[in-house]
C-alpha cells in the first residue's frame, strides 16, 4: 500500500500536484496534508465532509422538560443559541470527517480576569454561569501525540481516547471531548490523525477523486473544443502562390467573423461545420456519474448528496431516495449524541442558574418556594428530553389527521378522569390537556388560556332533581364508559 506525502505545493496547483500523481493507486492512504487539500480546493472534499451534518442540523432538536414550565425550556433554548453550540458541534463533526478524528476543548476564566482557568483542573459546573468560556475546535496536528490511542487489550483504555493534550499542555478529562469518524481497528495506523484512531472519509475514497479531478480536465478541453469550426475548402491545384494564401486566409476570417443576419458564399465543394464531441460528451457523462456513485459508495454515503440531486419528491412524500437519505442522517444523528449530552449539560448550568431559579421561584411560589436550587436543578436535567424530528416530512393533510386523531384521544382521556377525581386532581388534569393542546398547532394557531387559580376554586352546581325526573347531568359512570368507547374507536382509527 502507497502512502503518499506532499511537501512544498504552491496554492495555484496543489490540486493537480497533489491529486493527478501516479503515486495514487487503488489503496493509497492519504496524507494530512493531502486531506487539508482536498477539503479545500476538491470540488467534492467540502461536499463529502459537511453536507452529512448539514442535513442532521436542518432540523432543531424537539426540546421538553415534563416538570417545568415553558421559561425554562425557552431559556436553555436561548442559551444554547448564545453560545453557538450547533456551529462548535458542525466544526467538530467536519474536521474528524476530514481527517478521522478531532476534538473540542472548553477553556474558561473569571468574569474581568485576564487569566484562565488552569486546563488540568476539572469543569466546575456551578460557576459556569459566571464564567467567560471559549470552545476550541482542534484538528489531529493541534493533538498531536495525544490521542495516538491505547493499544494495550487488557487496559480499560483500550482503542479509546480520552483525554488531549494540545501543545504539551494536558487538559482535564472533563474539559474535552473526541470524535472520530468510524471505529479504529487495531495496529492500522492513520497517518491523517497521526494515530490508531478513526480514518478520513477521503481514505477509501481516494482513487475516484482523484479520477474526478481528470474529468474535470476533460470537461475544460471539451469546453476548449466545442466552439472549433471545421472549414473543408477544395484546394487550389499543386502550386500555391502568395495571391491564393490571402484568398484562403480571407475566407477563413470570413468563417470565423460570420454572426447571425450574415451570408457567406462558398463553392458547392466546400462545407462548413463545427467539431463533432457527441460520442465524447456521452462517454464523459457516464464516466463522471461512475465515479461519483464510487466516491459516495466508499464515503460511504448516497450518492444523491454527492450529486446535488434533487430529491424526486422532497423528503414529503417518503420516496426512495428521501427515505436512504433520512436513514442515513438518523446514523449521523446517532453518532453525534454524546457531543450534544456534553453540550447540554454546560448549557443546562450556565441557562438555569441560580439567578434564573430565584426568578422560578416567584413567579410560581406554590410550587418552587420552600424548595433549594440544587433539588430543582436535578429534576429539571432529570426530565430534560431532546429528539430529533423526522426528516422526512408528512403532509399538511396527514399532519391535520393524526393531530385531530390527537385530539379526540385527549378529549376522551379527560371524560374518564373528571367525573372520578377530586378537585386537585381534575385542575391537573386540565392542565394537562391544555399543554398538549396548545402542541396541535396544526389544527390551531391561537393557544388555549385557562384561569387554574379560578378553576381551583369553583365548585359545580349540583344537578337539580325533580320527582321522578332523572339528574339533568349525566351519571359519571355512564359518561366512563362511554369516553371509554370513544378512546377505544380512536385508537382503532389511528
Amino acid at each position: 500500500m502507497a502512502t503518499l506525502g506532499i511537501n512544498n505545493s504552491t496554492v495555484g496547483v496543489a490540486l493537480k500536484q497533489m491529486l493527478v500523481a501516479g503515486d495514487i493507486e487503488p489503496g493509497s492512504e492519504p496524507s494530512y496534508q493531502l486531506c487539508k487539500a482536498i477539503y479545500t480546493y476538491h470540488p467534492l472534499g467540502k461536499k463529502l465532509a459537511d453536507a452529512p451534518i448539514a442535513i442532521a442540523q436542518s432540523q432543531s432538536r424537539d426540546i421538553s422538560i415534563a416538570v417545568a414550565s415553558d421559561r425554562v425550556r425557552e431559556k436553555f433554548i436561548e442559551q444554547w443559541e448564545l453560545d453557538g453550540c450547533d456551529g462548535h458541534i458542525f466544526n467538530l463533526a467536519s474536521l474528524s470527517r476530514v481527517y478521522g478524528i478531532a476534538s473540542i476543548a472548553l477553556l474558561a476564566k473569571k468574569a474581568g480576569s485576564e487569566k484562565q482557568i488552569p486546563t488540568t483542573e476539572a469543569i466546575d459546573y456551578d460557576k459556569l454561569a459566571d464564567y467567560e468560556i471559549s470552545f476550541s475546535v482542534l484538528d489531529p496536528l493541534n493533538t498531536a501525540g495525544s490521542l495516538v490511542g491505547d493499544l494495550n487489550p487488557n487496559s480499560m483504555e483500550f482503542m479509546k481516547t480520552r483525554s488531549i493534550s494540545v501543545s504539551g499542555q494536558p487538559y482535564h478529562r472533563s474539559r474535552s471531548i473526541v470524535l472520530m469518524n468510524e471505529k479504529p481497528i487495531y495496529l492500522d495506523y492513520t497517518n491523517s490523525s497521526f494515530g490508531y484512531v478513526g480514518r478520513s472519509v477521503y481514505q477509501r475514497a481516494l482513487y475516484p477523486l482523484k479520477s474526478f479531478v481528470k474529468t474535470m480536465i476533460a470537461d475544460e478541453m471539451v469546453a476548449t473544443k466545442c466552439g472549433v469550426i471545421v472549414a473543408a475548402m477544395k484546394a487550389a491545384g499543386s502550386i500555391v502562390s502568395n495571391l491564393m494564401q490571402a484568398m484562403f486566409a480571407q475566407k477563413r476570417d470570413l468563417v470565423k467573423e460570420a454572426e447571425t443576419w450574415n451570408v457567406i458564399s462558398i463553392t458547392p465543394e466546400e462545407s462548413i461545420s463545427a467539431i463533432d464531441l457527441q460520442n465524447v460528451n456521452g462517454a464523459l457523462e457516464t464516466s463522471r456519474r461512475n465515479i461519483i456513485n464510487n466516491i459516495a459508495a466508499a464515503a460511504p454515503m448516497p450518492a444523491i448528496i454527492i450529486n446535488s440531486e434533487t430529491y424526486v419528491a422532497g423528503f414529503g412524500e417518503g420516496t426512495e431516495d428521501a427515505k436512504n437519505v433520512a436513514q442515513y442522517v438518523e446514523g449521523i444523528r446517532k453518532e453525534l449524541f454524546h457531543v450534544y449530552r456534553w453540550f447540554d449539560d454546560i448549557v443546562m448550568y450556565r441557562a438555569w442558574n441560580r439567578e434564573f431559579f430565584e426568578t422560578e421561584k416567584r413567579l410560581l411560589p406554590d410550587q418552587y418556594g420552600n424548595r433549594k436550587y440544587e433539588d430543582v436543578f436535578f429534576e429539571w436535567k432529570n426530565s430534560f428530553k431532546a429528539s430529533w424530528p423526522s426528516l422526512i416530512q408528512e403532509p399538511d393533510s396527514e399532519k391535520i389527521k393524526v393531530a385531530d386523531a390527537k385530539m379526540k384521544a385527549m378529549i376522551a382521556v379527560v371524560q374518564v378522569l373528571i367525573p372520578e377525581m377530586d378537585p386537585p386532581n381534575r385542575v391537573e388534569v386540565i392542565r394537562w390537556l391544555q399543554r398538549n393542546f396548545n402542541e396541535l398547532e396544526d389544527l390551531f394557531e391561537a393557544p388555549l388560556d385557562i384561569d387554574f387559580d379560578s378553576l381551583e376554586s369553583y365548585e359545580p352546581p349540583e344537578a337539580e332533581l325533580g320527582g321522578d325526573k332523572e339528574p339533568t347531568q349525566p351519571r359519571p359512570f355512564a359518561a366512563a364508559d362511554s369516553a371509554k368507547r370513544r378512546i377505544l374507536d380512536v385508537a382503532r382509527a389511528a
